[in-house]
């Protein structure tokens, strides 16, 4: 977003020296322009209007404005807090459109600063602007400065809690980070966007970016993605390194951005790029290793051969990086020690991968289409993943992305229930069998064993095994998140959850599921955040719309609740989510008619979502009769049960205790 100057008035003398800075913005604001644009040319110019009013009120000075944000200079620190308190105050008692519930973040620091032609520049600009977009909507922070001045001189029941110390963005040291309270408004926020853990010295991280396909075929442009999955999946299974999810580093294929702002998004200190040529059975693959901190080159080769040799070519680079890495991030000695044990490493992380080139191909395509959870996209990936096996029978990890995508076909109403799931376990097995060691097929058999068998020990002792395997792994991460959960342990679930997302922080997957969580926990705000950034990074992803129309609906925004439950893409949660939102609506009349198709067209495969929104609707017997069939036909949601609070109309039956014993989760 451009910020413009904002007109002066000469006569006015403008706040110089130390001064205090006040900065607003909307959030979400792209998104709601974007799908709500007649709701928001009736808002913002009343949002204007109030920042605009308690600024000047309180002695204040505009000197920038663009789109939504504002940017004013005070000369104490006091009247910018006032000004803030009085914003947010007048911005919370507005009664916005229902489309548009606007919610603006302010941050607010105090430092010396140059003040020329009607605009300020240096430092403190910088850091309020960084306190700014860590910010959440409704939320005001203040910086240490600020805070230290104005402490003892707040505006009437106004009060400063103290956040802790967080790293914020481009910033070398950290900063102490206050909230500006008071009763009138919003007091629990989720965590801060900036509070990331500081990268890691003593253990090397990477991002394998998608190398960049320089053959004029175009069709070639999954073999450069393959060779760069490869090396990924590889250098993931090396212990000791960090590796960026490919769902993180291929967010950024055929985007120009500069290697700098790649490392600092994904959390790594160093990244791999590079270029394949292919020709023929002639292949040219060019890598280069650049540290981050210094755009320097760490390693570099260029490599011509024959086809036949691209896995010996995949090896060699990933030799190459692993031993670069720890002698440069690490200070060990390159020698032929460190050569042997490189090669092995790499060897041993090579186990399960195919033998075909093709075959990968097809199993990257498969594995792209899996995410997105709707039938014809499933039903896609299951054909690409047996067409992978046709080619090489003894590739485990498209068995393993085969009962991936079997068990989402069970799970997401695509494929009779129990055949799905024994179709998945199977070929879990098959995987296992060909390469005992691999962590994905291990997840996978879990999952069988949790959605489906019901055996919490069966498959916790999976997942672990996985975790053992693959402790960096965002997929694994999130199914021991699942089965914690079912075993009681909450809060250690969303730290496993969150720990998901910052490995994986571009993947849509761990933040719906992650949003999905935190809403069933009733934690509206956090789930809002993580399903929000799951939407902007793919709008057609399934599940994800409906998870945040129920959220909304529970935030009491239920317009926007009953336009995003439209958008949502699997149909048998667009329903879901319309027969909830109807009803909390009042309109008796659709919300009848959308639980009647849902039980009419999906009986078979969503009778815990039927019951979920019996529940819902206070129907109590109703709700218990569909509990009980969704039992009996071993749906997968199931295990959600009794954590989900969609269930509460249930607690006080004596049924509800009955039938959790009978799942072993009382």
């Amino acid at each position: 977003m451009t910020i413009a100057p904002h007109p002066q008035d000469p006569a006015a003398p403008h706040p110089s020296g130390t001064v205090t800075f006040l900065f607003t913005d909307i959030e979400g604001s792209t998104r709601l322009w974007e799908h709500e644009r007649a709701a928001m040319e009736v808002a913002l110019p009343r949002h204007d209007l109030l920042v605009r009013q308690s600024i000047a009120s309180n002695g204040g000075h505009v000197f920038k404005t663009g789109g939504d944000a504002f940017c004013a200079a005070f000369r104490t620190a006091s009247a910018a807090i006032a000004a803030a308190l009085e914003a947010q105050r007048a911005l919370h008692r507005e009664r916005w459109p229902e489309a548009a519930a606007i919610r603006v973040r302010m941050a607010l620091h105090t430092g010396a600063a140059e003040q020329r032609d009607g605009d300020y520049f240096g430092t403190p600009l910088n850091r309020v602007a960084r306190l700014l977009a860590a910010g959440h909507g409704g939320q005001t922070l203040l910086s240490a400065s600020t805070h230290d001045l104005a402490r003892d001189h707040l505006p009437p029941l106004a009060t400063a809690k103290a956040l802790g110390e967080h790293g914020l963005k481009d910033l070398a040291r950290k900063e102490a980070v206050f909230q500006l309270c008071h009763p009138d408004l919003p007091f629990d926020f989720p965590p801060l966007r900036a509070s990331q853990a500081p990268l890691d010295r003593a253990t090397p991280s990477i991002a394998v970016l998608p190398f960049v396909n320089m053959s004029r075929d175009e069709d070639n442009e999954y073999f450069a993605d393959g060779l760069s999955e490869e090396l990924l999946n590889v250098l993931a299974k090396i212990r000791g390194l960090r590796v960026a999810s490919r769902t993180s580093a291929f967010y950024f294929k055929g985007k120009d951005i500069d290697i700098g702002t790649v490392a600092q998004k994904l959390g790594v200190a160093t990244v791999l790029e590079g270029s394949v040529r292919k020709s023929g059975k002639r292949v040219r693959i060019t890598a280069q290793l650049i540290e981050a901190s210094s755009d320097s080159h760490l390693w570099s080769e260029t490599y011509d051969r024959e086809l036949d040799d691209i896995f010996a070519v995949q090896d060699d680079i990933a030799q190459s990086v692993v031993k670069e890495l720890r002698s440069a991030l690490l200070g060990e000695r390159i020698g032929a020690q460190a050569a042997a044990a490189a090669k092995a490493e790499v060897q041993a992380a090579a186990a399960g991968r195919a033998d075909d080139p093709e075959a990968y191909r097809l199993y990257l395509q498969g594995r792209f289409l899996l995410d997105r959870l709707t039938t014809d996209d499933l039903a896609r990936s299951v054909e690409l993943f047996k067409q992978a096996l046709g080619r090489d029978p003894g590739y485990a990890l498209a068995w393993a992305g085969l009962s991936h995508a079997f068990a989402n076909q069970a799970g997401f109403g695509s494929d009779d229930v129990a055949e799905g799931y024994e179709r998945a376990r199977e070929a879990a097995k098959r995987a296992l069998a060909l390469a005992p060691d691999c962590a994905d097929a291990y997840v996978r058999l879990g999952q069988v064993h949790e959605a489906f068998d019901w055996d919490w020990r069966a498959a916790n002792d999976a997942y672990q095994r996985a975790l053992a395997l693959a402790p960096n792994n965002p997929a694994v991460l999130i199914a021991v998140a699942n089965m914690t959960r079912i075993l009681g342990g909450d809060e250690q679930s969303i730290a496993l959850y969150r720990r998901a997302v910052a490995l994986d922080p571009l993947s849509v997957s761990a933040h719906r599921t992650l949003g999905m969580r935190l809403m069933r926990m009733g934690r509206l705000e956090e789930a809002s955040e993580a399903l929000e950034t799951a939407v902007d990074l793919n709008p057609n992803a399934g599940l994800v719309w409906c998870i945040l129309a129920v959220t909304r609906m529970r935030q009491g925004r239920l317009e926007e609740a009953l336009t995003l439950a439209g958008r949502e893409r699997l149909p048998m949660f667009r329903l879901l989510a319309i027969g909830m939102v109807e009803h909390a609506m009042g309109h008796r009349e659709t919300a009848d008619e959308a639980l009647q198709k849902l039980s009419g067209q999906y009986g078979r495969s969503a009778a815990y979502q039927i019951a979920m929104l019996h529940g819902f609707r206070g129907e109590v017997d109703a709700a218990f009769e569909w509990l009980e069939r969704a039992y009996e036909q071993r749906d997968p949601g199931v295990v959600n049960t009794p954590s989900d609070s969609l269930f509460h109309s249930l607690h006080a039956d004596p049924r509800w205790r009955v039938f959790l014993d009978k799942m072993k989760m009382a």
